[in-house]
């Protein structure tokens, strides 16, 4: 079991690799400038201050069947040089219930690490991690309010990696998230956008509430299946600097997705 294991997270670590700078790539042409990933939490110490990191993503929505929707992103933080993928599967439930499994892959480099530790050589290698996540989400409307309730069960598999001079060993361990999200859809000039705004916190296991998000922005048709959405998110972690995204992301929908 341990050995089968060991040989699917290797799978998932070299098609993460592919898959990754191949969406950065359509995420750069589109955007033409960097895009920003949002797990990057490792350094526990020493981090003061605050980080701001200009970021964009790209995301293609692509329907399984009538009720399972395929979601593909790309992200990368250009301030710290962090590449992430992400896959999505959302299993509509009923009209109000959403399920979601999810994996995702990001990589951080050692400059990326001592920046938000706020040390020069603390970290020396590259840290890579992979988590396996599913999630339930609650959602309904009052008066065109749109209101959601994620909550969130996440299973983190950390590498070995270098600190300070000491040896950090591999392990699992459990993560709790949960988020409230708020949008209306607006009528401007002929077309229906859409701003938003969430709270999230984070639960790690043996941590106890270890993050905290605020993300607000606005999302904009620009086409027919395709929209635009600028947004603004603060992120502070206990014992890493404080994240500033100034995020920009495309979101494209197959013509027969919803």
């Amino acid at each position: 079991m341990a050995m089968s294991m060991e040989m699917a997270m290797r799978i998932f670590t070299s098609f993460a690799r592919y898959l990754a700078p191949g969406v950065l790539v359509a995420c750069v042409v589109s955007l033409g400038a960097p895009c920003a990933a949002q797990e990057v939490d490792v350094p526990n110490g020493r981090g003061s201050g605050s980080v701001t990191a200009p970021t964009g993503w790209v995301e293609l929505i692509a329907p399984v069947q009538q009720r399972v929707d395929l979601k593909l992103y790309g992200f990368y933080i250009g301030e710290l040089k962090a590449p992430s993928a992400q896959v999505d599967a959302t299993i509509r439930v009923t009209k109000f219930l959403s399920i979601t499994p999810s994996y995702l892959y990001y990589s951080v480099p050692t400059s990326g690490l001592n920046e938000l530790a706020n040390v020069s050589r603390g970290f020396t290698s590259r840290y890579e991690e992979q988590q396996f996540r599913i999630d339930g989400t609650v959602m309904f409307s009052i008066h065109k309010f749109e209101i959601s309730d994620r909550n969130m069960y996440v299973s983190r598999f950390l590498p070995t990696y270098a600190y300070a001079g000491q040896s950090l060993p591999e392990k699992e361990i459990n993560r709790y998230r949960n988020r409230i999200a708020v949008s209306h859809p607006l009528a401007v000039k002929g077309h229906t956008v859409k701003p938003f705004a969430s709270y999230e916190a984070f639960y790690d296991q043996g941590s106890g509430w270890t993050k905290n998000r605020v993300w607000a922005g606005v999302t904009v048709p620009v086409a027919k299946h395709v929209s635009f959405q600028p947004s603004y998110m603060w992120e502070g972690t206990n014992g890493i600097k404080d994240l500033n995204y100034v995020m920009f992301g495309l979101i494209f929908r197959t013509s027969s997705s919803r």
